[in-house]
């Protein structure tokens, strides 16, 4: 990615320009309107991003030399805002010999208003709508309503504000109410909270540090059934969260002009504690991490020697994707209390990218840990890997196929949550959270045909699926047959000029009769977000492996 800077590395940035362009102008060809039905419409909604919002999310200035991988991780930043959906940085020389060079920083909007109707019946209902670009200021606003006859009150609301980059400090500050949260167990519309998030995150490898503080104030209320708390299908509970993380980026400023991508050492520092006012008295004897008092101090070291690639038609349609190359360790250890079970704590987490010069992609990765108290405790291994192979060809439509081999074992089981097959490391679409196991094997396969053209500005993309589970059973499981499966297709469509996500249209099939579950599937979901994480350094975490809600593994 930082290859086209490399020649005129060293040399002094004398200007930089910015210009900006909606969400109807190509890309490709700047002076070609995109038209379509609505596109009047939409325009006559959309506020393009200022000037100074673009130019305060620059860490590259006028004066500075230019450093190629700096300037590559800006373009690359730029393009994960929320707002936009591509930018590139471009280098005019001023004379051939000429010591100085310009930067002409170039972005495409988003159609950054977006909303969502749900449950649209006689009993219920719910609308919602969120501008992530606010009078094009740099900001997100959202705000829904659910009128629901079966809960009292019938009416609730859920109200956001997020700026970003505020004070150009590259931090974002996001405040939130609700009362019409999803309850952790039953995920009714019953809980209630006020939440209060800021993260700086390490936005460059050249960025020295990098914080997050997040708080909160939850409660579930008895909203539906009998509306008392003595209903024993209400779980109720109230806590108080506070999440506090730093991490140091060693040497980054000694290499900041170096030509060389060197290796990165990152010391990482977080505190969190769930202190639970109230748990739920269905689990008052039982080791539930979700719904308990916890609390954790964890230390992180992060080697990291990473680049990105870019690339398209991987989770995207077409736009800009930056795929990451190179390698990601991170060694992690400290304590970690659940209600009254306190334990040292250690873990390793790995990844390996790989990018071919014919286009193929591959992640390795490996996530192990363990608790210790009068011995080993709660020790799980978690490897794989995933592919995507390289874009072909056939009769104007683009096919990638996708593959995921995962294994996961659980040793010394002491108070960890069982495996389960319900998540990214088992069947899609898989609800029952009672198949348990303590050792799984799990083969995914994807096979993705993005179509020729678009229909009114949607691209289109069928696919084909299958999974593949093997689930060594505990006596707690309701199923003890090993083996699951299930295979699927259907079409996703997405326009990617709107903030709107991906809109999927999906059949399952699940050959097997499993207690709880239907065999045939059918169903539409929208405003899917499917996108990796492209950050360098994640904070201090204990172990994931019943799910990757970080998007650390393709």
């Amino acid at each position: 990615m930082a290859t086209y800077y490399q020649p005129y590395q060293g040399k002094i940035i004398r200007h930089i320009t910015y210009r900006q362009f909606d969400f109807d102008r190509s890309f490709a060809d700047t002076a070609t309107s995109i038209n379509y039905f609505g596109t009047n419409i939409l325009n006559h909604l959309h506020t393009r991003s200022r000037s100074w919002v673009i130019r305060n999310n620059m860490f590259v200035h006028e004066g500075m030399p230019l450093n190629a991988n700096t300037i590559a991780d800006n373009e690359r930043y730029l393009r994960s805002l929320n707002f936009i959906r591509d930018a590139r940085i471009l280098v005019r020389p001023v004379a051939a010999n000429s010591d100085s060079v310009d930067l002409l920083v170039i972005t495409k909007d988003l159609f950054s208003l977006t909303g969502e109707i749900h449950d649209l019946s006689t009993t219920k209902q719910y609308i919602s709508v969120s501008d992530v670009n606010f009078l094009g200021l740099g900001q997100s606003i959202s705000g829904a309503i659910v009128n629901d006859k079966n809960r009292k009150p019938n009416v609730g609301t859920d109200l956001k504000y997020t700026k970003y980059n505020l004070f150009n400090s590259f931090t974002s500050l996001g405040v939130e109410y609700t009362d019409v949260g999803h309850n952790i167990y039953t995920h009714q519309q019953n809980e209630h909270g006020f939440y209060i998030n800021a993260d700086r995150p390490l936005f460059s490898q050249y960025a020295s540090y990098y914080w997050s503080l997040h708080l909160s104030d939850v409660e579930s209320e008895p909203n539906y059934g009998t509306f008392s708390v003595d209903d024993s299908t209400f779980y109720k509970y109230h806590y108080k969260m506070f999440d506090a993380t730093f991490g140091y980026n060693i040497g980054a400023v000694k290499s900041r002009y170096s030509t060389k991508i060197p290796l990165r050492k990152v010391i990482s520092l977080r505190y969190y504690n769930y202190d639970f006012l109230q748990s739920p008295q269905q689990f008052y004897d039982r080791y539930v991490e979700m719904l308990n008092g916890r609390q954790a101090l964890l230390a992180q070291f992060t080697l990291f020697k990473q680049q990105f690639y870019k690339t398209n038609y991987v989770l995207g349609f077409g736009t800009t994707e930056d795929i990451p190359y190179g390698f990601n360790i991170s060694f992690t250890s400290g304590w970690y209390k659940l209600k009254d079970l306190s334990r040292p704590y250690v873990g390793v987490d790995a990844n390996r990218y790989l990018y071919s010069n014919k286009g193929d992609i591959a992640q390795f990765f490996l996530r192990t840990g363990g608790y210790f108290k009068g011995g080993l405790q709660d020790a799980t291994v978690l490897l794989g890997s995933s592919f995507y192979s390289r874009l072909l060809l056939w009769n104007n439509v683009k096919i990638r196929q996708f593959m995921r081999l995962s294994y996961t074992g659980q040793f010394s089981t002491f108070a960890a949550e069982p495996l389960r097959i319900n998540n990214a490391f088992g069947l899609e679409n898989f609800r029952q959270d009672s198949v348990q196991g303590n050792q799984r094997l799990t083969l995914r396969s994807q096979t993705i045909f993005f179509g020729p053209g678009k229909v009114f500005g949607f691209a289109y993309a069928p696919f084909l699926t299958g999974d593949l589970s093997y689930l060594k059973a505990t006596q707690k499981s309701i199923d003890h047959s090993p083996f699951y499966y299930s295979i699927g297709g259907g079409l996703r469509v997405r326009n990617e000029n709107l903030v709107f996500g991906t809109i999927e249209l999906k059949g399952v099939f699940l050959p097997r009769k499993i207690a709880g579950e239907n065999r045939f599937k059918i169903g539409i979901s929208t405003n899917l977000r499917f996108r990796y994480n492209s950050s360098y350094v994640s904070p201090p975490a204990l172990l994931e492996y019943n799910g990757d809600v970080s998007n650390d593994i393709f």
